[in-house]
């Protein structure tokens, strides 16, 4: 297999294009043309064409998953679980990740601390917070220190209630109803059941 041309992309810095003889074109990083002395002319064997065509392929892969993690962060199981629908084996999956959390650019601990973040500003409780680490493949021993940083449900729960409540009688109904919307958004109810004190509520309404 011979490579008719070799040329830089004009689309992407950093990138090569290697046309071959069939017509096909291989997109490769800088270290792929000098790991293999690639020209333009260049006879490759024919394990030499099949490990340049994995290295583009793996190349591709990466340039992929930085593409998602640059618009959509991930957690290492959901890129992982990507890179698998998108054709990566699973330790070529493993491998890409590792080496995306060497570069800074795939971090659990960080990620776990926006969907915290994201969530808690939404007003919803810690159980939902749970779920939604849980849901998103983020290691159970980063939830504490994620958990940790959520605002305080006290807050979130009255103005919760605020909003439900405001221009209405607040009687017996209204407050079951109210906590047993807080009780779906996540909150625990213990905080519920103090908060609802506060609004006249003789108890928390559990069923």
């Amino acid at each position: 297999m011979v490579i008719q041309e070799l040329k830089p992309s004009s689309r992407v810095a950093g990138r090569w294009l290697a046309v071959l003889e069939d017509g096909s074109i291989l997109r490769l990083g800088e270290g792929e043309v000098v790991e293999f002395a690639l020209y333009a002319g260049r006879q490759l064997t024919e394990e030499e064409a099949q490990a340049l065509q994995d290295c583009a392929r793996r190349s591709g892969l990466k340039e992929r998953a930085l593409s998602l993690l640059a618009g959509k962060p991930q957690s290492r199981r959901e890129l992982e679980r990507k890179l698998g629908e998108w054709g990566a084996a699973e330790q070529e999956a493993e491998e890409i990740c590792g080496r995306l959390e060497e570069l800074g650019y795939l971090d659990d601990s960080r990620y776990a601390a926006l969907v915290v973040r994201h969530y808690a500003a939404k007003g919803f409780g810690e159980k939902k917070l749970r779920d939604e680490l849980y849901r998103r493949g983020v290691p159970r021993a980063l939830w504490d220190e994620a958990l940790d940083q959520a605002p305080d449900p006290a807050e979130a729960i009255e103005a919760f209630l605020a909003k439900k409540l405001a221009g209405r009688a607040i009687d017996q109904p209204a407050l079951k109803k109210a906590s047993d919307a807080l009780a779906r958004r996540g909150f625990r109810w213990g905080d519920i059941s103090q908060a609802l004190r506060r609004f006249g509520a003789d108890g928390p309404f559990e069923d």
